[in-house]
């Protein structure tokens, strides 16, 4: 560890053979092509996130909404192109040794504890929107509800604990996120269904005149509005999010190269830029100014379409099942993460399944007492957004690829350099504007 290396003359291609010398001793066994990777990163990518996204397009407006997804998703691929880079050269198995490489270890506590933050703010949204959408909430009605009428079934408390128990823990107690390639692609399938649903009901209510016309800029009509646009940014960061899963994935690649893994990223981001502008707009239009925050529970009511009450149920209960899906992948690098910091030193977690066992009961205990406790996933998104997620996804990219290019790494192109300079500002001024939104709106 903190050995440096000299720089090649023929570039990456050089470092890439290099690193691949080292793949048994990183990945021995790995059997994860380059698709099964694609599936893995998109369903870290695609999750409660998506669920926003209308009600950000509902303050952003549909030019600059469409807008800052793109621009969100391009600065995001440009970082986890970097990332990928830096940890081929530093043979870094984790998003933290990385972190350690460039910036020393005060700086990789400090990113892990980025990590469990996010990923557990991610994992209670999951909990609070499979408990809106099953049990309901103040303003909208559960699907257990309409389809067996009120009782103690629809407990919100007790549906989450039966979903945890039964669906999630078995997932969670896997010790290799390879193992999840199967379920991440039935939940791209699950994702993409909803939005062929939601882009399909709302074409036909355009078609017929029943959609109000779409605000399409920001508005600045008042002082809560503005305060929606200080957060929203913080809010979408938390979409594209996937940064501290690059590397089990990495990991894991058969005959893994920085450039295959590019490839990776690459599908991945076209993918969820596709994704999130048809989730957005077409969830902007069918509800326009009463889009929820989670956009989803907004499907509790019939539409103006025939079989709008089965689309709705199908919708509804369909990215409950994609939830549950990504639930682990998620969990996993949450699982690392904490066994990083609270065993360092000790065998790798699957090596030992009683300590995998053991940490996996513990986090989602946690985890499902945070979610009964914490209204809203627009609370849980703007704070994480701002801090964890910015950091995550931007702020330490670009400070690993700044350093490391200046200590005997091949260097970075000056394009590059600019780039990484531009995700640390942005990342900086997104944070102290969000953070400054957050404190605001809770004093009113």
């Amino acid at each position: 560890m903190g050995s440096k290396r000299e720089p090649s003359v023929h570039g990456k291609n050089d470092h890439d053979h290099d690193y691949d010398d080292d793949h048994d001793h990183y990945s021995k066994g790995s059997n994860s092509g380059v698709y099964g990777a694609v599936f893995n990163l998109s369903t870290t990518v695609i999750g409660a996130g998506i669920m926003a996204l209308p009600a950000t397009m509902k303050v952003l407006g549909l030019i600059a909404g469409i807008v800052m997804i793109l621009l969100m998703g391009v600065l995001s691929e440009i970082s986890v192109e970097l990332l990928i880079r830096f940890t081929a050269q530093c043979k870094a198995t984790s998003y933290g040794e990385v972190v350690q490489q460039a910036l020393g270890s005060p700086a990789r506590i400090l990113a892990e504890i980025c990590i469990i933050l996010n990923n557990a703010g991610v994992l209670v949204v999951y909990l609070i929107i499979m408990g809106d959408v099953m049990s309901g909430s103040a303003r909208h009605v559960g699907v257990l509800d309409q389809w067996f009428g009120n009782g103690f079934w629809d407990d919100r408390r007790l549906v989450v604990l039966v979903v945890l128990i039964v669906f999630l823990a078995p997932l969670c107690a896997l010790d290799k996120i390879e193992s999840l390639s199967m379920t991440s692609a039935v939940s791209v399938v699950l994702a993409v269904l909803f939005v062929t649903i939601a882009c399909l009901v709302a074409f036909i209510m355009l078609l017929e005149g029943k959609t109000a016309p779409p605000r399409l800029i920001p508005d600045f009509s008042s002082k809560q509005a503005i305060l929606d646009l200080l957060v929203v940014i913080p809010i979408m960061s938390n979409a594209y999010v996937c940064h501290f899963n690059i590397q089990p994935i990495y990991n894991e690649l058969k005959g893994r190269s920085p450039i295959k893994m590019n490839k990776v990223s690459r599908i991945t981001t076209v993918i969820c830029v596709i994704i999130y502008w048809l989730t957005a707009v077409s969830g902007y239009l069918l509800f326009g100014k009463n889009t929820e925050a989670d956009v989803l529970t907004n499907f509790d009511k019939p539409l103006a379409i025939r079989f709008s009450t089965t689309l709705n149920f199908i919708v509804r209960v369909g990215y409950i099942f994609h939830l549950i899906l990504v639930f682990p992948v998620i969990h996993f690098s949450l699982r690392q993460t904490v066994d990083a910091l609270a065993f360092s030193g000790a065998a790798p977690l699957s090596e030992s399944k009683n300590r995998c066992l053991g940490l996996t009961c513990a986090i989602l205990g946690i985890i499902y007492l945070a979610s009964i406790m914490i209204p809203s996933i627009w609370t849980a998104f703007k704070f994480t957004g701002a801090t964890t997620a910015v950091s995550l996804g931007f702020t330490f990219p670009a400070l690993i690829a700044l350093r490391l290019s200046r200590n005997g790494s091949p260097g970075l192109s000056s394009r590059e350099r600019l780039f990484s300079w531009l995700m640390l500002i942005l990342a900086v001024m997104v944070s102290i504007v969000g953070v400054f939104g957050n404190i605001y709106g809770l004093q009113k």
